[in-house]
């Protein structure tokens, strides 16, 4: 059975002081506001409705962990980088966030969503600088991958290696389409190795 088959809502988290026991085995997806994070969850775990999907950038403003059974979770973390959320909510999503992946133990990988036509953004890279000291493995879905040509595909992934190769820990990447579902059981595999240690 695939960890994400029992997948299930457990709870939002808001502030750091509201974050739960710091035990068990836990994978954090983050990326910047639109770059098909929750769209991403939902193909992972072959559910139309499990991460909420908008059309506005900015919605999911809490830590949303979703149980994936054995003590393990799935965290969904606050998408950065959109310019219309209010100065105030940025920041607290910046403290939020910055301190569940710079002080978590429980955190076993993070899952970086990147737009492949963008590639890795200057907020994604401050994300990687926050996470570099605790040594923790990176996986990187260069997601939307179905609107790129094979060539704009091997060029996408060309890039987004040299942008994550100054990176001290292990990191790897691939490309992803939660729309046609490519990329969906390397995904799978790729965040199965690290909960399964």
């Amino acid at each position: 059975m695939s960890l994400f088959s029992q997948l299930a809502f457990r709870y939002a988290v808001y502030l750091p002081a509201d974050l739960p026991p710091d035990h068990g085995q836990e994978v954090a997806f983050a990326g910047r506001s639109n770059a098909g994070k929750s769209t991403a969850i939902n193909a992972l775990a072959n559910r139309k409705k499990l991460a909420f999907v908008s059309k506005t950038p900015g919605r999911t403003q809490a830590l949303i962990f979703f149980d994936m059974g054995g003590n393990r979770h799935l965290v969904d973390l606050p998408g950065y980088g959109y310019a219309a959320v209010p100065g105030k909510e940025q920041d607290r999503w910046t403290e939020l966030i910055s301190t569940y992946i710079t002080h978590r133990k429980a955190l076993k990988l993070l899952v970086l969503v990147a737009d492949a036509r963008q590639g890795i953004t200057p907020h994604d890279r401050y994300l990687l600088d926050w996470l570099a000291p605790t040594g923790k493995p990176v996986h990187v879905l260069l997601t939307k991958a179905d609107k790129l040509t094979r060539r704009e595909s091997d060029q996408a992934l060309k890039a987004a290696a040299a942008e994550i190769s100054g990176y001290a820990g292990e990191i790897s990447l691939q490309l992803f389409s939660g729309l046609h579902k490519t990329g969906v059981h390397q995904a799978q595999a790729a965040i199965a190795k690290w909960l399964k240690k």
